[in-house]
Order: C-alpha cells, then structure tokens, then sequence
C-alpha cells in the first residue's frame, strides 16, 4: 500500500471510530442533562422516538428501542417545563412486576415497556388471546422473552410469563453480551 494510501486508509478508520463513539453516546442518552436537556438536545441526541405520549399537564415520555435484537428499552420522562426529567431502562424484572393480571391493559402496558415488532404480536383464536412479547436481558444476562397475555377482546392483561430465548442446536440462550 503506498504513503498515501495508507494516509487514506488511516483517516477513513478515524472517521469510523469518530461516528461510532458518538453513535454510541446516544443510545441511551447518557449524555443528556436532567433538568436541563430540552426536547430537541433529546431528539438530537438519541432520534425520533419509536412511540411517545402527552399527558394533559404538559408531560412527556418517550420510548427507545435499543440494543442487539432491541433487548433494552429506555423511556424518557420530559417535565411540564419542557426538560428531561429522567431516562429509564425499563426492559427489566422491576418493570414487569408492575404489570397486573386482571387490571392492567394493552395501553397502560405498552407505556410502561414500550413498543414491539410484529412478529412478537401473535393472536390465538381458540383462546381469544393476544400475547404481546419483549426480548430482553434476563438476570443470567441471557436473551430471554417477557410475555403478557391478554384477554383479546377486553385487551385485559390475563397473566405473564418469562421464557428463554432458546435458539440454535445447542438449545441454549444466546447471551447479551454483558
């Protein structure tokens, strides 16, 4: 390779590493200010939310999906006077200990975990019920699936469950990496 292809070269790695350090600073917003971030620094920083809610007193919250097959989700909480409040990871055990069978429904649900893809949305006609499924990183930092089950014509949370993410041969849950 001559001098300046190397040059090139070298350049075209530091642009790289550039972009992907600060691609990494938004993922979950660690770079923002409570109290002082306003909406457009959390747009800028972390991008369109995939779902998001007003509430009539001027509150906002936001849902980011994110991670290796979105195993994280982090909601942003916006004060009334237009600053974050705070950012929380809410794809873990806390998060679905809130969920109540019975009282609980699809809308309350999806405001707390967040948004899924369309593959983990499957209806069973036999049961009139509407599992509702988010990948995540179980305490053994392995993939595993926290469902809802919900009554689907009432859209009443009936129980949940957690399963591992079995994939591949060895039967065996791919790990998350941390």
């Amino acid at each position: 390779m001559s001098h300046s292809g190397f040059s090139r070269f070298c350049r075209w790695v530091l642009i790289c590493s550039v972009l992907t350090l600060f691609a990494c600073a938004g993922f979950s917003g660690r770079d923002l200010k409570p109290g002082e971030s306003a909406l457009a620094e959390v747009i800028g920083s972390m991008g369109i939310p995939a779902m998001n809610w007003k509430d009539p007193d001027g509150r906002e919250q936001l849902a980011y999906p994110r991670g290796p097959a979105a195993t994280k989700t982090f909601m942003v909480f916006m004060a009334q006077n237009g600053r974050l409040e705070r950012i929380e990871q809410v794809l873990d055990m806390e998060h679905f200990a809130r969920i109540e069978g019975g009282k609980s429904d699809m809308a309350s649900v999806l405001r707390l975990l967040g948004p899924i893809t369309s593959r983990n949305d499957v209806y069973f006609k036999a049961r009139d019920e509407r599992v509702l499924s988010w990948l995540f990183c179980d305490s053994w930092s392995q993939e595993a699936y926290f469902d809802v089950l919900f009554d689907a014509t009432t859209g009443i949370v009936r129980t949940t469950q957690q399963r591992p993410n079995y994939v591949g041969p060895d039967g065996v849950a791919p790990s998350c990496g941390h």
